[in-house]
């Protein structure tokens, strides 16, 4: 019986995650990648590829309903060691009443200088995005590139994805571009690119 309540229970936490992260949908169509949360089997993906030392921290932009957050926190990201920032003030508070020990930021991924407490410039292992950076102009994603740049200098960023080729112009933006891995489980498919700043 504990087992199918438990089972119950997860069903409807997924079910409200997935109708907040609709209706948010809705509201910011090009805040948001998808009409539903990324697939347990992409957020397992996300998670292999974290790269950090002991004294950093990884840094979630644009975390949503939280389902990439918590196959962090499963693959072993320690909660005081994951920050994630959502500039929607709804999902924010989702977050942090969810994710018991993550810093939670609510503030603009585009201005991370200025979201990010100055103790975590330098001290980002790996930076993940879940914004549909492929929907915006060119100078949108330079902005994203330099702000990321500001306190992650030389780490680049993971950035999840449905299309199959880079979503990003990586030239144009002064990156080099791997893609990590691929998922045909996710709805729709999607890839996982690591983008990294061109050696100088």
């Amino acid at each position: 019986m504990s087992g199918w309540t438990a089972s119950r229970s997860e069903r409807a936490e997924g079910g409200s995650n997935a109708l907040l992260f609709f209706r948010r949908w809705l509201a910011n169509p090009l805040q948001m990648g998808s009409v539903i949360p990324s697939s347990p089997a992409l957020c397992r993906r996300i998670a292999a590829l974290v790269e950090r030392r002991a004294d950093e921290v990884v840094v979630e932009l644009g975390a949503g309903t939280g389902v990439v957050s918590r196959a962090l926190l499963t693959a072993g990201v320690p909660a005081e060691k994951l920050v994630v920032v959502e500039i929607v003030p709804e999902m924010a508070e989702h977050l942090r009443d969810s994710l018991p020990g993550v810093q939670v930021v609510c503030g603009d991924a585009f201005a991370l200088p200025e979201a990010l407490p100055e103790r975590l410039h330098g001290k980002i292992g790996t930076a993940i995005c879940g914004i549909p950076l492929v929907l915006l102009p060119l100078e949108q994603q330079k902005r994203f590139v330099a702000a990321v740049e500001s306190v992650a200098p030389g780490r680049g960023f993971l950035l999840y994805t449905y299309c199959v080729t880079s979503p990003l112009p990586y030239r144009a933006l002064g990156l080099t571009a791997r893609r990590e891995a691929w998922t045909p489980l996710n709805f729709p498919p999607a890839s996982v690119w690591r983008y990294r700043p061109e050696a100088r």
